[in-house]
């Protein structure tokens, strides 16, 4: 079966683009132009991945993701005309976004990074998921079940964090190189955004450390990776 877009975003020169290339490498592609559309459509036809433009009448980007990520777990790239910052990614990541694309952004690069989002959400058959737990009293995981616990709460993470998170607690001790992580979270289309790694497990260390300034579970070995620490 076809995977299915949805591009959302009020630029119709973009948007047949984005839709042109994406349809003649086999994607089914839903077009929406602003927030409240984007969001029916949603609803009505269950895509895989959201193309997120930012700037938008009615509803904006953040506003539409932030809807989108209330109410499902779909990998969420926003694709924004401005160069990123830093900043600008820890605020994309408040909202739920796994990603991002800057605009102008050619054929091959959107192909790759759609595919690399598409192959990031895949979830392993149940047989094929480690069956990973941890828990200490604060935090509890259980990976084949995608549940995250902190002091009683339930936790919500994006597509990626979780990823992310479940990579570094099954290997819990090892220290993980930026590279591995990136290869294995983001995909090799990411292997030199090494700056990915380090802001999203800042944003991670946000939800589930005790004091994310003095993290007790995700360590930090300067300019070589991070490991999951298990708490004695």
């Amino acid at each position: 079966m076809d995977k299915k877009i949805l591009v959302v975003d009020d630029e119709p020169a973009f948007v047949r683009m984005v839709s042109n290339t994406l349809s003649h490498n086999g994607y089914e592609v839903l077009t929406a132009g602003d927030g409240q559309e984007a969001l029916r459509l949603l609803f009505a036809h269950n895509p895989d991945l959201v193309l997120l433009d930012v700037m938008m009448p009615r509803m904006d980007g953040w506003q539409t993701c932030s809807r989108i990520r209330e109410v499902s777990d779909i990998p969420i790239v926003i694709v924004t005309g401005e160069k990123k910052s830093e900043s600008d990614i820890v605020f994309g990541l408040d909202y739920g976004a796994d990603g991002y694309l800057i605009k102008p952004v050619g054929n091959k690069e959107l192909l790759a990074r759609v595919k690399a989002m598409l192959r990031r959400a895949e979830l392993p058959p149940r047989q094929g998921i480690k069956k990973t737990t941890y828990g200490d009293g604060f935090l509890f995981v259980d990976v084949a079940e995608r549940k995250i616990i902190i002091n009683g709460e339930r936790v919500r993470l994006t597509p990626t964090e979780f990823k992310l998170f479940a990579l570094l607690l099954e290997n819990a001790g090892r220290i993980l190189t930026h590279k591995q992580l990136l290869e294995k979270v983001w995909g090799w289309e990411y292997i030199d955004d090494i700056d990915h790694v380090r802001i999203y497990v800042w944003h991670l260390r946000q939800k589930i450390e005790p004091d994310p300034t003095r993290p007790r579970y995700i360590i930090t070995e300067p300019r070589v990776g991070y490991c999951f620490q298990k708490s004695r």
